[in-house]
């Protein structure tokens, strides 16, 4: 029997572990990956006392300061279900090859993040690792010199489009939103900062009011429909970079309330209305995704565990 289990491993859970041992907790982190989306994060220049580094670089930082305090870490795990009986959890689990692992554990703290959002189109599964892609950081090296397409309206897709103005030789970047100063002219939930610099890169061309419905393509891709005023249009393209939002991973659990997008609703003790699981970062319904908010989360759920805990009967 555990105290606890932390699901995850990338802010949130790291912040989680490195307090939790500090207490000397009974417990182990369980993941199917390190890092989550912060290893897969382009330039980090937001994070407290590091002026800029990459994503993967800040995600392997966080996993060396939890192995620092000897952290147990079953990593390649996925978790399929969590049931409670009386007043512990068991935590099922399965990786790759199919072997399931269980833990009994007095606490729960579920901070598996998010994963990115598809366009749902013809050609999109298709072409999937084919040019079409939902990490630029990941495959944007790969497309020095072609011709690539962002979709999308956020922050990550105003990353996305700045890296590749400095990789590719054309950089098509699609927004579902008009032009208007209602729209923060074309990306309401962007920062200024970066629509300002994308809009004076000279190989960037931003397309609004842009629905994406076709992504075409032989062996790999050559080229993106979409529709604008009604009117469909076709653009030659080696490569689709798709940001459009993100789908809390929560799909394994139940029994926690959790808002019409998935997100595991807590309090701010990131409780949930389960004793004994807390929930902590991008999964849950925080009203803003950020690394340093989720760290935060995370320290915040492992300290009410902790207080959970000395109360455990």
């Amino acid at each position: 029997m555990f105290d606890l289990i932390i699901i995850g491993a990338s802010a949130a859970g790291c912040a989680a572990a490195i307090y939790s041992a500090r207490r000397k907790l009974n417990f182990k982190i369980v993941t199917d990956d390190i890092g989550g989306e912060v290893a897969l994060s382009g330039v980090v220049n937001n994070w407290p006392g590091i002026i800029e580094i990459q994503g993967f670089e800040l995600a392997k930082k966080f996993h060396e300061h939890v192995k620092s305090y000897g952290v147990e870490i079953d990593q390649g795990y996925r978790v399929e279900k969590i049931t409670s009986e009386n007043n512990y959890h068991i935590i099922t689990t399965k990786n790759a090859t199919g072997e399931e692992k269980t833990y009994q554990t007095k606490a729960v703290i579920i901070a598996t993040g998010i994963h990115p959002r598809h366009l749902q189109v013809p050609g999109e599964n298709t072409f999937n690792r084919k040019g079409v892609t939902y990490c630029t950081v990941c495959d944007g090296p790969l497309f020095k010199n072609k011709i690539t397409t962002t979709v999308g309206s956020g922050n990550s897709a105003l990353e996305s489009a700045l890296m590749m103005a400095g990789i590719a030789k054309k950089v098509y970047l699609l927004s579902k939103f008009s032009n208007t100063a209602e729209n923060n002219f074309g990306f309401p939930k962007g920062e200024n900062i970066l629509i300002d610099k994308v809009k004076t890169l000279p190989n960037v061309e931003i397309i609004y009011g842009a629905k994406t419905t076709e992504i075409i393509g032989e062996k790999t891709v050559t080229g993106l429909k979409y529709n604008v005023d009604g009117k469909t249009e076709t653009l030659e393209t080696n490569g689709v970079m798709v940001h459009i939002g993100q789908i809390p991973n929560s799909q394994f659990i139940d029994s926690v309330n959790k808002n019409k997008v998935g997100e595991i609703m807590v309090d701010g003790k990131c409780q949930t209305n389960v004793p004994g699981i807390f929930a902590a970062g991008d999964v849950t319904d925080v009203a803003y995704k950020q690394i340093g908010i989720s760290a935060g989360q995370g320290i915040i759920s492992a300290l009410a565990t902790i207080e959970y805990l000395n109360r455990f009967k």
